[in-house]
């Protein structure tokens, strides 16, 4: 159904006609500028409000964003500068309000993140420290590298582990992927190969905290007010602006066991494809040279409008092409949770820029795919519709972890708008009406070419499976 190179997809309903389609948590596509989106957008068909939270635990605490180690700093020693900018438009581009209510900040305060860590390590003991590494690398990277570059051993859940406060690493750890990881991690001449990808990053170890570079996306910085008040050296990289710099933690190969627990294969290559999102861009229209040529960032970090001065203090000339820090995504379901449960999460963000983000991410997503009604013909009481799906994403359409979907949803209605058909119907708890998966988690929804039921549902979705060829929802089985 998905043909690399055009990503089209047909699709033929009998009985019906298009009326609405939604992507639910999938990848997002599109790029330019976004001004400030409408407080109160239409919601997609799909949104379901989370369930409230039991208060079996006790609240997560909140962590000192102003932190000062020997590698790495908090965010609030970038937002004292970097906060409060607008661009022409007049539009709030802070660069540390935009991030803080994005998937990046959040990363380690993620409970389904949390969750999954404790399934894998709870089915998989013998391989916790794998886990508790591989895991922590791409989502704690700070905390990682730290305590690594210190010869310490860690664990992420526990008493002591990482996202506990009583961790020395507490405070790198609930960063979660920050200015100081980003800003340092440098083009070791590896990005974008097998030894640049999962989680293989490269920051260099510095004697003298002034040298440690802050690699941004312009030449000929403004650098001595920094130095002065960060301890970190403006220089311009131009990785930062490359799809290699994602590369590194959005192609991820996990290892995968047999029915034994044994590793099927120690060959990296040969690992279970986790998430491909930078494989399947460089093998896309919009690859470097493509002719549809987009990066990573021009898409999830798009451009302000006009010319932004990008610090209160410490002078420097306002700079065009500036790329926001909204880090647009297609998680908010779980912006959502955040939000709501700020408290309980340790969270200090307020409410409204997780509002304002998960508006922006929800008018991204509908830019993610275009859907067309190429024919439509009657023939007697048979009503035949196709329609095309053409996805306009850099990747494949959901991408990333794969616990993501995309579906259609296809509403037919009489002349009294009485529906008399209906495919992909959203329950009050997510699921979706006639989705194999959904009534049997061993199962999965097939593809369909023609649709002439309503349990019938086109799903776009990763099913991972054992080396049995089960259906499996653990990560390493």
């Amino acid at each position: 159904m998905y043909k690399n190179n055009n990503n089209l997809a047909t699709l033929c309903l009998l009985l019906g006609i298009l009326l609405l389609t939604a992507a639910c948590s999938g990848g997002g596509g599109g790029g330019g500028s976004d001004p400030d989106p409408d407080p109160n957008p239409e919601p997609p068909c799909c949104v379901v409000e989370p369930p409230t939270g039991t208060g079996a635990l006790p609240d997560r605490a909140e962590h000192d964003n102003a932190f000062e180690s020997a590698h790495y700093a908090g965010s609030a020693e970038c937002t004292v500068c970097h906060d409060h900018i607008s661009d022409e438009a007049d539009n709030d581009v802070s660069i540390g309000r935009d991030w803080s209510a994005s998937m990046m900040a959040n990363s380690t305060r993620d409970p389904y993140w949390i969750a999954k860590v404790a399934s894998e390590i709870n089915k998989h003991p013998h391989l916790k420290d794998v886990l508790n590494d591989t895991c922590s690398t791409c989502h704690a990277p700070m905390a990682n590298d730290e305590a690594k570059k210190s010869g310490k051993t860690f664990e992420i859940l526990g008493e002591n582990g990482l996202i506990s406060a009583s961790n020395e690493y507490f405070n790198h750890t609930m960063e979660g992927v920050s200015c100081t990881f980003c800003h340092q991690m440098a083009d070791n001449g590896l990005m974008g190969t097998i030894d640049g990808v999962s989680g293989k990053f490269f920051v260099e170890q510095y004697e003298n905290e002034d040298d440690r570079p802050a690699y941004g996306q312009y030449a000929d910085p403004n650098g001595a007010y920094m130095v002065a008040v960060s301890n970190f050296n403006p220089q311009y990289g131009s990785h930062i602006s490359t799809s290699e710099s994602c590369a590194v933690c959005h192609d991820l190969r996990t290892p995968s066991l047999d029915e034994e627990g044994q590793l099927i294969t120690d060959v990296e290559e040969d690992f279970f494809p986790e998430q491909m999102v930078y494989s399947e861009w460089l093998h896309s229209d919009y690859a470097t040279g493509g002719t549809k040529e987009k990066t990573c960032q021009n898409c999830h970090m798009p451009k302000a409008e006009g010319e932004v001065l990008l610090a209160t203090e410490g002078g420097g000339d306002p700079r065009t092409g500036f790329s926001k820090h909204t880090f647009l995504g297609a998680n908010t379901v779980m912006q959502t949770i955040l939000k709501n449960y700020r408290e309980e999460l340790g969270i200090s963000v307020e409410p409204e820029l997780f509002d304002r983000s998960i508006a922006l991410n929800r008018e991204f997503l509908r830019t993610a795919a275009d859907l067309q009604i190429v024919a439509t013909s009657l023939e007697g009481n048979k009503l035949t519709t196709s329609i095309q799906i053409t996805n306009q994403t850099g990747h494949k359409l959901p991408s990333g972890y794969p616990s993501r979907r995309v579906f259609v949803h296809f509403v037919v209605t009489n002349a009294q708008s009485e529906v008399v058909f209906e495919s992909g119907k959203v329950n009050s708890d997510g699921s979706i009406v006639g989705v194999a998966t959904d009534k049997d988690t061993s199962q999965y929804e097939s593809h369909y070419n023609v649709i002439t039921a309503a349990d019938q549902v086109q799903v776009y979705e990763a099913i991972m499976g054992t080396s049995d060829g089960d259906v499996t929802h653990t990560l390493l089985r």
